[in-house]
């Protein structure tokens, strides 16, 4: 069974960045997507970003568009997500995820069958 181990979380302020890494570990990883949602405190888990592992098409939510970009290294079997321009909202647990999902359900969280405990990012002045 692979792992996701996520890194990179913690406090910032607004306008600060983040780089939040994703290490897979246990086994072969050759998914179709990886990708990051969040969730923040009283609030159900969001899609944020997705890169297909073979090929790196980048798909983002609306609200990170321009401000965060996703990354993989394959040969480490690692993902990234770089925050730019943080803002207060963009405060949540971030969790990493990888599965073999269709591009038309990349956003689904169902569509992912590996997780990793997540990173907090708090975002404060």
């Amino acid at each position: 069974q692979v792992r996701l181990v996520e890194s990179g979380g913690g406090l910032v302020q607004p306008g600060d960045s983040l780089r939040l890494s994703c290490a897979a570990s246990g086994g072969t990883f050759n998914p179709t997507y990886t990708g990051w949602f969040r969730q923040a405190p009283g609030k159900e888990r969001a899609f944020v970003a997705a890169i297909r592992w073979n090929g790196g098409h980048t798909y983002y939510a609306d609200l990170v568009k321009g401000r965060f970009t996703i990354s993989r290294d394959k040969a480490e079997s690692t993902v990234y997500l770089q925050m730019d321009n943080l803002k207060l909202e963009d405060t949540a647990v971030y969790y990493c995820t990888a599965g073999r999902g269709i591009l038309s359900t990349v956003a689904r969280a169902t569509s992912y069958t590996n997780w990793g405990q997540g990173t907090h990012v708090t975002v404060s002045s």
